[in-house]
């Protein structure tokens, strides 16, 4: 028996979403229109959401509109670019005990369940943001149109710790067949959450029309009628049931492959996913129910709603940023270099900005095929439909390239991305400095040099400021912003202003040895080195820390980072910190070989050739898989004191927002500091706790 909206309890807290109810006479309907309007009464920077009060809302609507006369047809929508952003993930903490969670689950499915079982026609007008529980509201509708400017829609909850609780693992996969779904419900929540758009829907048959937004309600209403009335019939193709099993073994192989089957929501979704093949709706909801009580109740979901509120928090207001009033505009912008990375900022800025971009680089030929780089990837995003014909040209016509460097004199901010050494990089501000307006800020997208010494040699210092781009940049959230002692707060709170009309996530650092993330990873790599180094089979420390779940086991990172770059980090960060990051003889030789060290069958695991491992030579103290574990975790508990002793940052909030952001530190595991307090390793190692208990 389901619980119903109206049996669940109220929470202070909330956020009240309205379904407002207003009756339409359209021409050719023989009848009227319900449309169902969410809105919590804020602009779209506050989405709707569900809490008890909100679902009681709607399920009063429907009540409404089931017992008015002459109604042929119930539409719902959202406010101005936002459908609804599923359950209030803020109010789940309220709940007292796993009845609660299974109550709010069945209440769920007892709203929705009308909409899908509505005698009269009901449609989905997906006008903006539609995030879990709103994705299902509108998969439990008969049809769906959808805006082609709409973004952020999907299913992230198994990046959080949940799954698809109120429908969605079971009318998705039999609504587009179980491969696309299993890649929106768990392959895209465990890869950077991506999120889906809306001319991604009809493609995928996810929606059926799409519209685009000036005239979108007015164009959904008429073909709902349309439909309405039979004068269009939607045909949905039979989905393949033959390969699910083959496809649901696929995931659970990718599962175990990304994250170690560490994540208990996404062996539940798949659980999910493969009753779908066969059960009832009826059963499958009732899964659906006691898998969701139970996550909301485990540990992986209590410790990732601290990770899902600092990234809200923070995400929107920088801890540590000048105010926003004192940024500069910025109209043009430069970037050193053409290579791979250049060129991916050189995109970004341009995308995001819609300002000039030139890019330079030491000769002609160098340039050009930087330019030839970006032009490539403008093509790549007209061709998937990320930008209309009119928006690549204007992209391809914004960004230039030059071997001349006078080409900054009209610039607003020029960035270096050049390769990683502090003379070179000395050596092209002192350039660029003396062909550049007084006001215009010089930025670096160095991953750890010192940036005070990079300015040591400037006549105006106070300009120079890092931008840490994280690779590839235009999938990684997470920008570093580096100030000196002598940045001034005008340069500061420009490149923060920047960093938002990127869209990426700023987090200060100061100007200490590789920042945040690179830091505490290379004290990662270095304990993993280091056990291997005193005796332990590389095989057994690169598994030791996968009960953690972490995207990339240490040499997988290894391989993706390159050997060399890996070893000139270790270097420095020897130089810099001292024994704490030893010079790996191993690593070294590894990066000096001369012949491949990574398996090319194995691409992207970190497998190493037969001849890679000769040259690794091992001590005689082997550690077990659990005490290399204990060994890096108390590493990274000593370096993050470190860091907040030097006050690299000011909080251990910061810290864990990068390694989330950055180095893709699952959710779940609910940010590093309280990972290794509760743990018990930061109280073994600093005595204390890093968060203080609230």
């Amino acid at each position: 028996m389901y619980a119903t909206p109206l049996d669940l309890p109220d929470f202070d807290e909330e956020v009240v979403t309205e379904a407002h109810v207003r009756y339409l006479e359209p021409r050719g309907l023989g009848g009227r229109a319900a449309l169902i309007t969410l809105d919590n009464g804020f602009d779209h920077t506050k989405p709707n959401s569900f809490g008890p009060a909100g679902l009681k809302n709607l399920w009063r609507a429907l009540d409404e509109v089931e017992a008015a006369e002459d109604v042929k047809l119930v539409a719902v929508t959202g406010k101005p670019f936002i459908f609804l952003a599923g359950a209030d993930v803020k109010l789940m903490p309220k709940l007292e005990s796993r009845e609660q969670g299974l109550q709010l689950a069945q209440a769920g499915h007892a709203v929705y369940k009308r909409l899908k079982d509505s005698a009269v026609p009901t449609f989905a007008f997906v006008n903006g943001t539609a995030l879990g529980g709103g994705f299902e509201l509108a998969l439990h509708c008969h049809y769906r149109t959808v805006s082609t400017s709409a973004m952020g829609l999907g299913l992230p909850e198994v990046s959080i710790g949940l799954i698809p609780g109120w429908g969605g693992s079971q009318i998705l996969p039999n609504l587009i067949g179980v491969e696309k779904a299993a890649q929106v419900i768990v392959g895209n929540p465990l890869n950077q959450n991506k999120m889906l758009r809306g001319t991604d829907l009809v493609p995928m048959g996810i929606a059926d029309v799409q519209f685009d937004a000036a005239d979108f309600l007015e164009e959904s209403l008429e073909w709902a009628v349309q439909v309405a009335t039979g004068a269009i019939t939607v045909e949905r193709p039979e989905v393949d049931r033959s390969v699910w099993p083959m496809v649901i073994a696929g995931a659970r192989e990718l599962v175990n492959e990304k994250v170690h089957n560490a994540s208990a929501a996404a062996v539940r979704a798949l659980d999910l996913l493969e009753l779908a093949q066969h059960a009832s709706f009826e059963e499958g909801s009732l899964a659906e129910d006691e898998a969701l009580a139970d996550l909301e109740a485990g540990p992986q979901f209590q410790a990732s709603i601290y990770a899902f509120n600092l990234v809200r928090s923070l995400a929107k207001r920088p801890e540590g940023a000048p105010s926003p009033s004192l940024a500069k505009d910025i109209g043009k912008v430069g970037v050193v270099g053409a290579g791979l990375m250049a060129g991916q900022i050189a995109l970004m800025f341009a995308r995001r900005l819609e300002v000039p971009v030139v890019m330079t680089d030491l000769d002609e030929e160098r340039a050009q095929r930087g330019l030839a780089y970006v032009r490539a990837e403008i093509d790549k995003l007209e061709a998937k439909g990320r930008a209309s014909k009119l928006k690549a040209a204007r992209l391809r016509a914004l960004v230039s390239a030059s071997s001349d460097k006078s080409v900054y004199a009209d610039c607003d901010l020029v960035i270096e991305a050049v390769f990683e050494e502090l003379k070179v990089k000395q050596a092209v501000f002192a350039e660029v400095e003396s062909i550049v307006a007084p006001e215009c800020l010089l930025v670096t997208n160095t991953s750890g040099l010192s940036i005070t010494a990079m300015g040591s040699q400037l006549a105006h210092p106070e300009r120079l400021v890092g931008m840490h781009f994280f690779n590839p940049v235009a999938v990684m959230p997470l920008v570093e912003v580096i100030a000196t002692e002598q940045t001034d707060q005008a340069t500061l709170a420009t490149a923060y202003a920047v960093a938002k009309k990127l869209k990426k996530t700023a987090v200060g650092s100061a100007d200490r040895p590789a920042f945040i993330v690179n830091r505490l990873l290379g004290r990662m790599l270095a304990e993993v080195t280091g056990a291997v180094d005193a005796g332990t089979p590389v095989e057994v420390a690169d598994v030791a820390l996968d009960d953690l779940g972490l995207p990339m086991r240490p040499f997988a990172l290894l391989e993706l980072v390159g050997l060399q770059v890996a070893w000139h980090l270790c270097q420095h960060l020897n130089e810099d910190l001292g024994p704490r990051f030893p010079a790996s003889e191993n690593l070294r030789r590894m990066a000096e070989a001369e012949f491949p060290v990574f398996d090319a069958s194995a691409k992207g695991k970190g497998r190493l050739t037969e001849e890679a491992k000769s040259l690794i030579e091992l001590g005689n103290q082997p550690a077990s898989a659990e005490e290399v574990k204990q060994r890096v975790l108390r590493g990274l508990a000593e370096e993050v004191q470190f860091m907040l002793d030097e006050g690299v940052v000011p909080s251990p909030k910061q810290i864990d927002l990068a390694m989330i952001l950055g180095a893709g530190f699952p959710f779940w595991l609910g940010g590093l500091t309280p990972y290794l307090d509760r743990a018990g390793i930061s109280a073994s190692v600093s005595g204390k706790p890093f968060q203080t208990p609230s």
